[in-house]
């Protein structure tokens, strides 16, 4: 969607997998399955029974020759001490932080141009991170301001900082601070080496200015009937086009320029905004898609830009029938859980659109707009309006606070976004 605040099984992502899986039906028989091998062993060392020779490795045509060797190898087996690997500098930390600070991880927080970053957002409520409003024209403003986010916040605790850089009428930093880069409509018309260039142009100038994630691409597919009539994409040029496969060639080009320059992509907006005919940031109705459901081809491009390794995702606040009837996809859990976890296998950070400003969630009550995100398996909201950071901090301790179950949600949330704030190297032992 255009930005309401100015003008304008995946093998990626392995760091990821230390992470406690949370109490959900899903992820509890993943963890069961992975620890059925060892404790069938287990059961089988404490009752003394010898473990099977394999008969092509000892020669079993003739057992007493190879008995004193097998005993051998099962005194060997037997004594050799399992090997673990030392804790990630993310995992330590994570037991390091208050109840408030894991609640402040899950909270992006908006700065406009021209503004500073209020103290309380860093210095009491402890947000994850910030991403620069509006447009900016000057980089010395852009370093400035990058600046005092890092000096506001917990030293071996760096926020993470974003930018919503597309292209085209998308691009939030101007003038001296970046260099003009084209439309993805235009990119996409030129190919994966057109979107290449225009990428690694948007991760240098990003990666300059001490700025780890781009939120951006689009990896949404414009319904070829609306076209421009699909006002957040397509009626803003912010589409590579309306063929899942090119666009999805496009998506993979974007996310891997990116991160060859060191910086995070974002894939948005889940699970797509192409068929939807209004701007969820400045309306609630006509934001309903009736057809993607979980065989939509126009998904393709999503599960593209998740194997070339995509570290968040941001979901759409529109509505999708097909999954999950009246619920925006942020707070879907069929949407994130299921679709996107399970089926697309995305092991990443899971963020919202504006939940600040956006029109589609105006009517959820505050508090209710991350503690659902998180009901629903998601990690982090996106906020353009900063004076919300002290109630959703807030919100997040005490729906922590009502049960262990909803404890160990947040713990999972705020792990992966250390775990990605230290693939980005901003985190050390």
């Amino acid at each position: 969607m255009r930005p309401a605040y100015g003008p304008g099984g995946a093998p990626g992502h392995r760091f990821l997998e230390v992470l406690p899986a949370w109490n959900t039906d899903a992820m509890r028989r993943r963890h069961l399955l992975a620890l059925a091998p060892a404790a069938a062993l287990a059961a089988c060392t404490e009752q003394g029974e010898e473990p099977r020779t394999d008969p092509e490795r000892t020669g079993a045509g003739d057992p007493e020759d190879t008995r004193e060797e097998t005993a051998e190898e099962s005194s060997e087996e037997a004594t050799t001490e399992p090997t673990t690997e030392p804790p990630t500098a993310a995992e330590l930390l994570l037991k390091d932080l208050s109840s408030r600070e894991l609640a402040g991880q899950l909270v992006l927080v908006g700065i406009a141009a021209g503004t500073e970053i209020p103290t309380e957002v860093l210095t009491e409520h402890h947000a994850g991170g910030i991403f620069l409003l509006q447009v900016w024209r000057s980089a010395t403003a852009v370093e400035d301001t990058v600046a005092a986010a890092r000096v506001g916040s917990r030293e071996d605790l760096p926020p993470l900082i974003a930018v919503d850089q597309e292209g085209g009428e998308v691009r939030m930093l101007r003038g001296n601070a970046a260099r003009s880069t084209p439309s993805a409509e235009e990119l996409g018309a030129e190919g994966p080496d057109a979107v290449t260039e225009a990428y690694t142009t948007i991760g240098e100038d990003l990666a300059a200015h001490g700025i780890q994630v781009a939120l951006s691409p689009v990896a949404d597919v414009v319904d070829p009937d609306l076209a421009d009539a699909n006002e957040p994409v397509g009626g803003l040029d912010r589409g590579f086009g309306t063929d899942p496969e090119q666009v999805g060639q496009c998506v993979t080009a974007a996310v891997e320029a990116l991160e060859a320059q060191g910086v995070a992509a974002t894939l948005k907006h889940f699970p797509g905004l192409g068929r939807v005919e209004e701007n969820t940031d400045f309306s609630a109705e006509g934001i309903e898609d009736p057809v993607t459901g979980m065989e939509d081809p126009f998904l393709d491009s999503f599960a593209a830009g998740i194997e070339a390794g995509a570290g968040l995702v941001m979901m759409s606040s529109a509505i999708y029938p097909q999954l999950e009837a009246d619920v925006p996809a942020m707070f879907s859990s069929v949407a994130i859980e299921d679709l996107l976890r399970d089926r697309l296998g995305f092991e990443g950070l899971v963020v919202t659109d504006d939940i600040g400003n956006a029109e589609a969630v105006a009517s959820v009550p505050v508090a209710e707009r991350i503690t659902r995100l998180l009901e629903a398996g998601g990690d982090a909201v996106v906020t353009a309006d900063p004076s919300l950071t002290g109630q959703l901090v807030d919100a997040v301790e005490a729906w922590a606070a009502q049960d262990p179950e909803h404890e160990q949600r947040v713990r999972e949330s705020a792990a992966r976004m250390l775990a990605l704030k230290e693939h980005l190297g901003m985190l050390s032992r």
